[in-house]
């Protein structure tokens, strides 16, 4: 088949595989019309299928589908299959029957035809898709010779993709272990069914690893890849992502060593105050954020957090015990979220409830910052003997957060979270101080529950709710397993 005509196909997988029931009737948002297919790409076609890519790692409503609730569609599922499943979240400060699905995770009563597997699923794998799609023209010698492309910006953009398709894998695999392992766009329904089978997790991560590896080498050695558009993926995001990568399975020397190379490049840093890596004024100026999508107001298509239209509607509230794990006059409590006037100010980048209710919000959703990045570091160094280094670590976390000015613009007291003890050699309790400082450092970004699985202690944390050790990995969505007609097979407990 002509290269130019494979733009079609990227949907066949989406109505076999990741597919909702109204998918069947129309193209998924933000693919090329078959009228534009017949077309040889332009420039602008194989620009644009790069940047419509990053469209499924945000927040703005109905991407997928249109208002579909059941289907789990109506936004990005991440605070669901994160936060509200870990001991940091439930779904409203005044709990109801509204979107009871979303309870299910609360308290582990789920089954696989819950909708939010299907979304964050269909998220996925559309990204997947336009990721491929894109590759596959920016891969094309002959199209790049005939369409004159500038080999700087084929490069970057080629980057860019291989970064995307590794990121959307990465949630996938620590989501539901083996998938289907979808790399180039499909030429016709037999190669989609033939693709309708998990591999294997270890095959998923291999090829994370070779994306992030491959978009390394393209990516230019500069903070923003793009002078103007600084939303898009630099190599700085790239090399953090090899680290969580390497974190997410144990190579402790590797997390490091990738670590060390983010921080070489003295592009990133603390930020003086916590919540400036979150303020809607601050965005691409402060110097904490890694990787972000940006969201905007009064764009067309639209790209605005339409996460901040679920928080007027009363959704996403503090578990108590996410509010106790503060310590006293720790300014982070407040920068999360506001307990009194019931507002998530993470979500929201501001601190008096402005964009709550707001469908069209422009907060960024930040997915890798600096802080994350120093206790993935904080954490290999406790994992290879080097305790006072990860102490020492966790105290430059915390020194920040006290030093922080807090809402009223005044420091914390005197004696705010002090410094943990450096000459202490207990690993068990340098351990529960790590995890305790990505609790309140990180809550409400979409960190804590696969946390809590990768150190093992989630039965611990979880089990009076109902985790089980089934629980670690979650169910294909069961729509998938009857679409594929049972070559998708079932994880084993659902």
């Amino acid at each position: 088949m002509n290269n130019y005509h494979k733009l079609l196909i990227p949907g066949l997988f989406l109505l076999l595989i990741a597919g909702c029931d109204d998918y069947l009737s129309k193209d998924p948002i933000g693919l090329l019309t078959p009228e534009q297919v017949d077309m040889q790409p332009t420039k602008t076609t194989i620009q644009y299928a790069v940047s419509s890519s990053y469209q499924l790692l945000s927040g703005t409503l109905n991407i997928i589908g249109e208002w579909g609730w059941d289907d789990g569609t109506v936004t990005r599922n991440d605070f669901i299959l994160q936060d509200i499943a870990s001991d940091d979240m439930q779904k409203k400060w005044n709990p109801d029957g509204d979107q009871a699905w979303m309870d299910e995770f609360n308290n582990f009563s789920f089954i696989a035809s819950n909708g939010g597997f299907n979304g964050q699923w269909a998220y996925n794998y559309e990204g997947i898709s336009r990721v491929n799609t894109a590759i596959d023209y920016l891969t094309n010698e002959e199209m790049m010779t005939k369409l004159n492309f500038d080999a700087v910006e084929k490069n970057r953009l080629l980057g860019e993709s291989y970064f995307l398709r590794a990121f959307y894998y990465f949630d996938l695999v620590t989501n539901f272990g083996g998938v289907p392992l979808l790399i180039k766009p499909l030429e016709s329904f037999n190669e989609a069914y033939e693709i309708a089978v998990r591999a294997t997790a270890d095959e998923v991560w291999q090829q994370i690893n070779e994306d992030l590896a491959s978009a390394r080498t393209l990516l230019p050695d500069a903070k923003y890849a793009h002078p103007t558009e600084k939303w898009r993926v630099s190599k700085g995001a790239v090399i953090a992502m090899q680290a969580k990568t390497a974190l997410f399975n144990e190579n402790w020397q590797e997390v490091i060593t990738h670590v060390n190379s983010v921080e070489a490049t003295h592009f990133y840093d603390l930020n003086e105050n916590y919540f400036d890596s979150f303020d809607v004024e601050k965005e691409f100026t402060e110097e904490e954020v890694i990787f972000c999508y940006d969201h905007q107001s009064a764009q067309t298509p639209r790209r605005g957090n339409g996460l901040c239209a679920l928080l007027g509607w009363g959704f996403v509230a503090p578990e108590s015990s996410f509010i106790e794990a503060f310590e006293e006059n720790d300014p982070r409590l407040f920068y999360t979220v506001d307990t009194e006037m019931k507002n998530v100010n993470k979500i929201l980048g501001t601190l008096n409830g402005e964009y709550k209710g707001d469908d069209d919000a422009p907060a960024n959703k930040i997915y890798i910052r600096y802080a994350d990045l120093l206790l993935w570091k904080a954490e290999a160094l406790l994992n290879s003997g080097n305790p006072g280094e990860a102490i020492s670590i966790i105290n430059r976390i915390r020194a920040r957060a006290r030093n922080s000015i807090t809402v009223n613009g005044v420091l914390p007291p005197a004696g705010t979270l002090p410094d943990r003890e450096i000459e202490e050699t207990s690993i068990t309790l340098i351990t529960g101080w790590l995890q305790h400082e990505r609790r309140v450092e990180l809550g409400f970004e979409s960190h804590r529950f696969r946390d809590l699985k990768r150190w093992g202690i989630a039965g611990e944390v979880l089990g009076s709710r109902g985790f089980q050790q089934l629980h670690h990995i979650y169910p294909i969505p069961q729509r998938e397993i009857d679409k594929s007609g049972g070559s998708i097979i079932q994880t084993e407990g659902y």
